[in-house]
């Protein structure tokens, strides 16, 4: 009997990491697997050749997550300019499906199999209630966010595209930083500032600031050159020896904006079961997550602050758990379909 391998991707702004697992074994069978930085590359079906080219083994089927809204069976990538089709691939590649689905709907398929401990760190262990609806906030070269409703015997994700709803700051720096950005674009969506791009409009706000006058030259010799300043940004603010005090108004502003519209999205969708930090950054920032104020940000919903306090909010550690959503997504998918 043939082995069927599923090919599956998590296709984002900065990278594309694909790769092949054999369907009757899950994703804990991993067959093959290259990042790429998705940049160097005109679309997908580039990369998808390549890699396909290098690891040489086939594949049947595909499931892949990508950072955009997916309808009817077409995407758009906002931060790259391409166009992904289920059609295009069946047909370019010969497989027998092609599933193309949210990237925060595979981050959001595969938080039921997160193991505690390993997987996640909690932020707050809350009280939760059995089964309540579930949410994923996840910053990086965007931000993405969706969530999970129980259907009586499993979890069911949901896309969303909240990230590009209108940003609503909380007191004078965050107003004032809407009012900078408001310069350079007719719309501020909460991606402009709770984002990887975020971080740096904070910043630039901040590096502005007469206040940090004197730390100004300092830090525009050591980002001279840099393609991308966010990881000096983040290292320089949770530094503790002679930390980089704009660096961390800046990192302290980004948790807070996070902790709001994290706590938006959980009265939104009403996550009583738990919130979810993914994506990229979160990871890299947790010092900063644990010292209390995303949580104050969170909590801070006014009369409906008793029930934010009591949701968990959790940080995916695992940095594979898009792609391995993806692989179980089509996984599932192809089971059910051969056992309906």
């Amino acid at each position: 009997m043939r082995l069927v391998n599923l090919l599956a991707g998590d296709v984002g702004g900065t990278k594309t990491t694909l790769a092949i697992y054999q369907m009757d074994r899950g994703p804990s069978n991993r067959l093959a697997e290259i990042t790429f930085q998705s940049e160097k590359y005109p679309d997908l079906e580039s990369i998808l050749h390549e890699f396909l080219r290098k690891v040489k083994v086939q594949v049947d089927s595909a499931s892949i997550g990508v950072a955009g809204s997916v309808i009817e069976g077409k995407a758009n990538i906002t931060n790259l300019g391409w166009v992904i089709d289920e059609r295009k691939l069946r047909e370019e590649f010969k497989l027998t499906s092609a599933l193309v689905i949210n990237d925060l709907v595979a981050t959001a398929y595969f938080v039921p199999h997160l193991t505690s401990g390993k997987d996640v760190y909690s932020l707050n262990r809350g009280s939760p209630p059995t089964n309540g609806t579930l949410a994923v906030v996840a910053p990086g070269t965007g931000l993405g966010e969706a969530f999970l409703v129980w259907d009586g015997s499993r979890y069911r994700p949901y896309a969303s595209e909240g990230g590009h709803s209108d940003f609503a700051p909380n007191g004078k720096v965050e107003f004032d930083i809407l009012q900078d950005l408001c310069k350079n674009w007719s719309h501020v969506s909460w991606e402009r500032v709770c984002s990887g791009p975020g971080i740096r409009n904070i910043y630039t706000y901040y590096h502005k600031d007469p206040i940090f006058a004197y730390e100004k030259a300092t830090i525009e010799k050591e980002t001279a050159g840099l393609e991308d300043p966010v990881p000096f940004i983040v290292d320089k603010a949770m530094t503790e020896e002679v930390p980089c005090l704009t660096c961390r108004a800046t990192l302290n502003t980004f948790v807070e904006v996070l902790g709001a519209e994290a706590g938006n999205l959980a009265l939104k969708v009403l996550a009583t079961g738990g919130m979810y930090l993914g994506g990229g950054i979160p990871p890299k920032i947790l010092p900063a997550l644990k010292d209390g104020l995303f949580m104050r940000a969170f909590v801070r919903k006014g009369r409906l602050s008793n029930v934010l306090s009591r949701i968990p909010v959790h940080v995916i550690l695992n940095p594979r758990a898009a792609l391995l959503g993806a692989a179980q997504y089509g996984i599932d998918l192809r089971t059910t379909c051969e056992n309906s």
